[in-house]
């Protein structure tokens, strides 16, 4: 009987693993005749925006693409690389000043999107993305395959914070049903991804574009909420083979970067205790439970906690293998990765609370 105590681990394992099958994958080679705007927002980028709009520029299969960069005020030079780099193949739009109730991200592809007005199609890249030569056509493919008007391909994460960045993936492909999230109209069925975002010109519309998301920290999701209000479709696609996200370069900036937004992803802050709580109980008590039962003799039980340890880092192991992330020796450390993110969060929200959050020099 100790062993239907395993029965919570199991399920979630069973589902990640699903999940993992059952993610969309883009059709690499496609083509598509649509026109096809792809919007880069920059702010301070120098240092990144030079292999992102390279990759950029190197796009093939898609007849009629347009790129559109937005300097949002920069002071490293960022537009001059983008001058150096794209020369007249780019349109390069100067941002306006940030209006008051606006927050400074959605503000920028509000007014990329005004400027691509003759799309059907929008692709919102970020600047520390750097995609294959044929994602583009791939994604806009794929969405249109699957009818949906929102496609989030998630790109495969670089960079600082291997203990942090595939609780990203993990979260929605062991939590989050798929199929059922693309079926659904209910917004809080949703997920999505920002470093990639590709969706139907005349959906974001519908949906009120950024203006409808406008003072979102997490504008991504709050857009994706936005298109199933408006009566639109959502998917999930696994990107890592089209694209790659260089998110964060140090631990500091994964810290700083996590904090400004992760208070936002939860509805409150006893919303958030709860969660986090469930989180610590399902994959950080069980190697601390095996040994301590261990110790007192009680090896059965230690037994049981071992195994419920295993089956998170199966779930670790089955959600790198679909979003192609690092397996060994990372998903060993499943329970510290849990427990960083709990401190992440609990950071959160102290800051927000004491209102000391900013982001690239503005307040959130």
């Amino acid at each position: 009987m100790r062993w239907l105590a395993l029965l919570p681990w199991a399920a979630l394992t069973a589902h990640t693993v699903a999940n993992a099958l059952l993610l969309r994958r883009p059709r690499r080679a496609a083509t598509t005749t649509e026109r096809v705007a792809v919007l880069l927002p920059v702010r301070d980028e120098a240092a990144r925006v030079g292999p992102c709009l390279e990759s950029l520029l190197a796009q093939r299969g898609v007849e009629n693409l347009k790129i559109y960069v937005l300097d949002d005020g920069s002071t490293d030079g960022t537009a001059d690389v983008v001058r150096s780099i794209a020369g007249d193949k780019v349109e390069l739009l100067t941002g306006e000043p940030l209006p008051t109730g606006w927050l400074g991200k959605p503000h920028a592809c509000d007014q990329l999107a005004r400027a691509a007005a003759g799309a059907t199609v929008l692709s919102y890249v970020d600047a520390d993305v750097v995609l294959q030569p044929d994602a583009i056509a791939a994604a806009v493919s794929e969405m249109r395959k699957i009818a949906a008007d929102l496609l989030s391909p998630y790109p495969k994460i670089t960079g600082a914070g291997r203990l942090v960045q595939p609780l990203l993936q993990w979260s929605w492909l062991t939590f989050l049903p798929l199929r059922a999230m693309e079926r659904s109209l209910r917004p809080s069925l949703t997920a999505a991804g920002g470093q990639w975002l590709v969706i139907d010109a005349a959906a974001y519309r519908r949906a009120g574009g950024h203006a409808a998301v406008r003072t979102e920290i997490l504008e991504d999701i709050a857009l994706a909420r936005a298109v199933k209000r408006s009566g639109g479709r959502i998917a999930l696609a696994d990107g890592s083979p089209l694209a790659t996200c260089r998110m964060y370069d140090s631990w500091p900036e994964l810290t700083t970067g996590y904090t400004k937004s992760l208070w936002a992803s939860f509805g409150s802050a006893p919303g958030a205790s709860a969660v986090v709580a469930f989180l610590l109980f399902l994959y950080v008590l069980p190697p601390l439970a095996a040994v301590a039962l261990a110790a007192t003799g009680q090896f059965a039980w230690a037994g049981v906690a071992l195994t419920a340890y295993g089956l998170g880092v199966l779930g670790r192991l089955a959600s790198a293998a679909a979003t192609g992330g690092r397996a060994w020796p990372d998903a060993l450390g499943h329970p510290a990765s849990v427990t960083l993110f709990a401190w992440l969060v609990t950071r959160s929200f102290h800051l927000h609370h004491r209102g000391a959050l900013t982001w690239r020099g503005r307040p959130v």
